[in-house]
């Protein structure tokens, strides 16, 4: 089981006390990933990503274009990215609900499982108007042990995130972008009828979140590790939601 959502929205720590991060390092490994970014897609021998015959090639999606800028996903390379995301998952408003807070080796532990796995799930960075600020997660729900606690359809895709920056919390940015990856997912996948999402109940800001970017609450579910609020958007009402 993947873990848990970390708040799209937040702008404290859980225990509504502010949660003390610096964004110094932040800005340091940003503008590191940016060179590499680029270096990478100017190089006609960049190494690229095998495409994932269950889910496709996130990163050979168009950008979305935003009203907080335009969105890409880049699936994550752990040579390039293991810094930034490390540094993200000791953060303790994220740490509080991905749990994977500690040194490097434990982000790197978690990626290996999925970028050594059958392709069930990708882990991709969100990148916003070409500055690495968000991690995702896009994965096969129907194939996931999510399916044992709700009664799944064949190519539902669901989504983990968390946002990195502070400056990027409390804005609706989560908001806006947890619309426009639920819309990537169904413009690149045709069998897929639903985007599905499962955050913590204690989540709040989270679970807002999804709700302002067109899904609906369908459940409450008892997970190993959470009780989760079962969210999801549904294909044939996305344009009215």
């Amino acid at each position: 089981m993947p873990p848990a959502d970390a708040s799209a929205e937040p702008g404290t720590a859980p225990d509504g006390g502010s949660t003390g991060v610096e964004d110094t390092l932040d800005l340091r490994l940003t503008e590191e990933l940016l060179a590499m970014i680029a270096e990478e897609r100017g190089s006609a021998t960049a190494r690229t990503p095998v495409p994932s015959e269950l889910l496709g090639d996130p990163g050979s999606w168009p950008p979305a274009r935003t009203t907080a800028g335009e969105f890409a996903l880049l699936p994550v390379r752990p040579e390039r990215d293991l810094p930034v995301l490390s540094r993200w998952m000791n953060d303790p408003a994220v740490a509080a609900f991905w749990e994977l807070a500690g040194p490097e080796s434990v982000t790197a532990d978690h990626l290996r499982t999925q970028l050594e796995g059958d392709g069930r799930s990708i882990p991709c960075l969100g990148v916003l108007d070409g500055t690495p600020m968000s991690y995702w997660e896009i994965y096969r729900a129907d194939l996931d042990p999510l399916a044992r606690h709700y009664p799944a359809r064949p190519h539902d895709t669901g989504v983990h995130l968390l946002i990195g920056g502070v400056r990027n919390r409390g804005r609706g940015v989560g908001t806006t972008l947890i619309r426009a990856v639920a819309d990537l997912v169904l413009d690149n996948l045709p069998r897929c009828g639903r985007v599905v999402a499962e955050p913590d109940l204690r989540n709040t800001p989270s679970v807002s979140a999804f709700l302002g970017a067109g899904f609906r609450f369908s459940a409450e579910v008892d997970l190993p590790d959470k009780r989760a609020a079962l969210m999801i958007r549904d294909r044939t009402y996305r344009d009215q939601l």
